[in-house]
């Protein structure tokens, strides 16, 4: 999805079993192959398989869309654990969540993203499709600038039931909730389609979902898959989805009957890709990491996954064990970063990137941390364009760059780069509704007010939450005259008003789980309350974005959306029901 969307205040902390769990007993290994890496405390052959599948289903997605976009600026590391000991204790939140049996988990994020997969149940069924299947999720994001649930939820489960074979490939296997589909009475293709959030019957959707897609692919007269990619195609290029639906595949009453038809078949269609490339054992780079960067690198994984109390434990430890490990540093930064301790941040940052210059995201980070933001000197203006070109060198696909270098171009009142650099966002996170409102944003301070109006009617038109708002705002503030189609109508929570300012304070207590807000409207002051969890949505440009974001620290002078309801305590102005932030394009220099 676009942007965060959080349901609690804090993040909750569960029972870790210590740093020494993982170091003390030995280190872990480090594995490469052309495209990814594993690190593990199993065998090496066992590391050189799980990198096979993942070679293998990258070229799956290479050979099926050339063209595609395979690399993100968020690298992948794998962790292949050897037993459900080693996955209890490196996933500890995770493993709460799904219950007594976690086979594989990913985890997606703005900077990087881990996938965690067990070695003792590789092969077994359930045991990997977890992970395929968000991988899947990757690379459509990757691809695509909008996706409906059931086509982005469809498509993963198609690939995610990949069957890897010596020399073969099998693609279409069926999803293991494909007996939903035996005794369930399908829900309309048009339902189905037009669904935006999980319906409660989620077994049933995802298992419809799949079908579908199957269908699309494999069914009579779909040319094996090539309407489904003009569909995508006409998607993308902003054809409303049910005009470009029936325009590839026909009226929805006959793919309905088709549909049920199709569920209730014994067996599926299945495409056999042969000779997929092998991995040569030459090809495969083995190292034995430190004790400190076993403990850097599992502390790490802690501190993206929101296991805060573990990271620190491991992070700790690596420092102390290695002072001189710029990942550690890195990692303490982001945790300190966290916890609203920015000096704190700031001299981790500094020390990681003194350490090793190719820790790019220490560099962004102690420079957004630093006053080149918001100066307006130009050498200053200068230097944080330099900086931001340098972090660009590390890693050419960080999208968070470009977008800061559009707000400085901004600044610098230069729109057409401004539009370049927005554009170039767009291009590495095609999937992120607020980099197409920034490019919207921009167009209309450049006078291009309907083709502004077309970015934001984009949004509104397939996001819900906050970036429907978002996209709505900017559509209302665009004249009349320059807006084709119908209004957009912000949302809200049912039952709240709703009020606009700065954020001026936040209070949280952790302990007692409570929260108290203060907004700034031109000097005037409001406080809002809440005890518990509510939503907090938030503009997807904001520079920590989604890996670091907590509505406790970082977020003074943000503008900020209240829904509420009316007050359970006369000291404050409400409950907040809901909360968006909104990160609004800076003010120009004036004669920079």
């Amino acid at each position: 999805m676009a942007r965060l969307f959080l349901t609690l205040v804090f993040f909750c902390s569960f029972p870790f079993f210590g740093p020494s769990t993982f170091a003390a007993e030995k280190p872990w290994t480090e594995a490469r192959s052309q495209h990814f890496r594993v690190l593990t405390n199993g065998g090496n052959e066992d590391a050189r398989k799980v990198l096979h599948e993942f070679e293998q289903l990258r070229w799956v997605f290479a050979t099926r869309f050339p063209g595609t976009r395979l690399e993100s600026g968020a690298p992948l590391t794998v962790f292949a654990t050897r037993d459900e000991a080693t996955a209890r204790t490196l996933d500890p939140l995770m493993w709460k969540r799904m219950g007594e049996f976690l086979a594989g988990a990913f985890h997606s994020g703005w900077e990087k993203q881990y996938a965690m997969v067990r070695l003792d149940t590789w092969g077994g069924e359930g045991s990997k499709e977890v992970v395929y299947h968000e991988y899947a999720h990757s690379i459509l994001r990757l691809n695509s600038h909008w996706l409906p649930l059931w086509l982005n939820e469809g498509t993963a489960e198609f690939y995610g039931y990949t069957r890897f074979e010596e020399h073969r490939i099998y693609l279409g296997a069926p999803t293991q909730r494909y007996r939903e589909l035996r005794s369930r009475t399908p829900m309309p293709v048009q339902t189905l389609i037009s669904l935006s959030s999980l319906p409660s019957d989620e077994p049933l959707f995802y298992a419809q979902s799949w079908a579908l897609v199957h269908l699309l692919i494999y069914g009579p007269g779909m040319e094996k898959g090539k309407r489904m990619d003009s569909f995508f195609s006409q998607l993308q290029q902003g054809v409303p989805q049910d005009k470009a639906f029936e325009q590839a595949f026909g009226n929805f009453q006959s793919v309905d009957k088709e549909l049920a038809a199709y569920m209730q078949q014994p067996t599926f269609a299945t495409t056999v890709l042969k000779d997929p490339p092998q991995i040569d054992d030459k090809a495969v780079v083995f190292r034995v990491m430190t004790v400190a960067e076993t403990e850097a690198e599992l502390g790490g994984f802690h501190m993206w996954t929101y296991d805060h109390s573990g990271a620190r434990l491991l992070l700790e430890q690596a420092l102390k064990d290695d002072p001189k490990l710029g990942l550690a540093h890195e990692n303490m930064g982001f945790l300190d970063f966290a916890e609203g301790k920015d000096a704190e941040a700031v001299n981790e940052f500094s020390q990681a990137y003194a350490l090793d210059p190719h820790l790019y995201l220490s560099l962004f980070s102690k420079t957004m941390l630093s006053p080149l933001p918001s100066s307006k000197v130009v050498s200053d203006l200068n230097t944080f364009g330099a900086t931001m070109g340098q972090v660009l060198k590390v890693d050419p696909q960080f999208a968070p760059a470009y977008v800061q270098l559009a707000r400085l171009a901004f600044r610098e009142k230069d729109l057409n780069a401004a539009l370049l650099m927005s554009s170039k966002a767009e291009e590495m996170e095609p999937s992120l509704a607020g980099y197409h409102l920034l490019t919207g944003q921009i167009l209309q301070r450049m006078g291009k007010s309907a083709d502004a109006a077309e970015a934001a009617k984009f949004v509104a038109n397939r996001w819900i939450g906050p970036d429907h708002n978002e996209a709505a705002e900017l559509w209302n503030s665009i004249p009349a005259a320059q807006r084709r189609g119908e209004s957009i109508v912000e949302v809200a929570p049912k039952d709240t008003q709703a009020v606009e300012g700065r954020v001026k304070a936040v209070v949280c207590s952790e302990k007692e789980q409570e929260w108290s807000f203060v907004l700034d409207q031109g000097g005037h002051s409001l406080t809002f309350h809440r005890k518990g969890g509510f939503p907090v949505g938030f503009s997807d440009t904001l520079w920590y974005g989604g890996d670091h974001f907590s509505q406790c620290h970082h977020i003074e002078g943000l503008r900020a959306i209240v829904h509420y309801h009316a007050p359970s305590d006369a000291t404050y102005a409400g409950d907040i029901a809901e909360l968006e932030l909104r990160d609004d394009l800076p003010e120009p220099v004036q004669n920079p």
